[in-house]
């Protein structure tokens, strides 16, 4: 029995012109996603010519734009993939559809599958991490979120109690974790003065490792208003050398003898399916007196999903 050829969609297949073109999205386990369209209106397969296309939001040159082709995948249906191995710079990512010469459209979500994202623990590697979450934006457009670090520190389960954060997190994109989580500290900067920071002992436990911040620490440099401590994991030789997010940058392109160190990390949580993390991962706030008033200090992950943690007036 010979299996029909996958139809392509034609221009008779047109939806309105009132109802979003959609894409299904469904991740995989190392981190690709795939893309389907239904009902597209394609030219002459002849003349094939169909792309999805990803645009790095705030980008107004355009220099930053990702083309993957579109190719059948069923009656009615055509499929574009995102490896892994693709590793978008971070930011923002709007989602459109090109065909033949036709002004590029933007997509609406379909369906998404990313439950492979979930809990995700990525292979040995010394290339830059890269994830890629796909979410609906407020105007009901398709959208990615990457990130690309080199190492990163992914955050874990974190405690509030007796006015101490206890944090556990795991240290991945580096040839010797032990060696590098050797005499490691947690660094609590202050954002309004970068001068200022306070740091913890770290117990490492191969690539895992634990610290507790005592918010007293932070709360004795309040002065009014609200400050912001940002925390990163930084090695015992820690200098002046590039972050995790600015050495996978220039690690995406470079031979791994030219990789620049990285001596400090940003500690965040991007390993799972949730795009923004900050509505989602509430933590009590604990009031706490000091020579200027009481305060609230309150953990919490920023826009980016990096960890913070918040001191204001209570």
């Amino acid at each position: 029995m010979t299996t029909p050829p996958a139809q392509l969609p034609t221009p008779a297949s047109r939806p309105e012109a009132s109802a979003p073109l959609r894409a299904d999205s469904v991740a995989d386990s190392a981190g690709g996603l795939t893309f389907d369209i239904v009902d597209l209106a394609l030219p002459d397969p002849a003349d094939w010519n169909a792309a999805l296309v990803l645009r790095l939001r705030g980008d107004a040159e355009g220099a930053d734009e990702v083309r993957l082709p579109l190719s059948p995948a069923g009656e009615r249906r055509v499929r574009a993939v995102l490896p892994s191995t693709v590793a978008l710079p971070e930011g923002r990512w709007d989602v459109y559809v090109a065909v033949g010469d036709e002004r590029p459209r933007r997509l609406a979500p379909g369906l998404n599958d990313l439950r492979s994202l979930v809990d995700r623990r990525p292979g040995p590697s010394l290339s830059p991490l890269a994830v890629c979450i796909p979410y609906t934006t407020k105007h009901g457009n398709l959208s990615l979120r990457s990130w690309l670090r080199a190492p990163h520190a992914e955050a874990g389960e974190l405690r509030v109690a007796d006015g101490t954060l206890t944090g556990r997190g795991r240290l991945y994109r580096v040839e010797r974790p032990v060696a590098w989580l050797s005499g490691a500290v947690v660094r609590a900067r202050l954002r309004r003065d970068p001068s200022v920071a306070h740091e913890v002992p770290v117990t490492a436990d191969c690539a895992d490792f634990d610290f507790s911040l005592a918010y007293a620490d932070l709360a004795a440099h309040w002065d009014g208003g609200q400050d912001v401590w940002d925390l990163w994991l930084a090695r015992a030789d820690e200098g002046e050398e590039a972050d995790g997010r600015a050495a996978a940058e220039a690690a995406a392109e470079a031979a791994p003898a030219d990789r620049p160190p990285a001596t400090r990390v940003r500690i965040a949580r991007i390993l799972d399916d949730v795009v923004d993390k900050k509505p989602v991962f509430a933590y009590p706030a604990l009031s706490l007196s000091t020579d200027r008033g009481t305060v609230r200090v309150t953990p919490y992950y920023t826009a980016d999903n990096d960890l913070s943690v918040r001191v204001e007036g209570a």
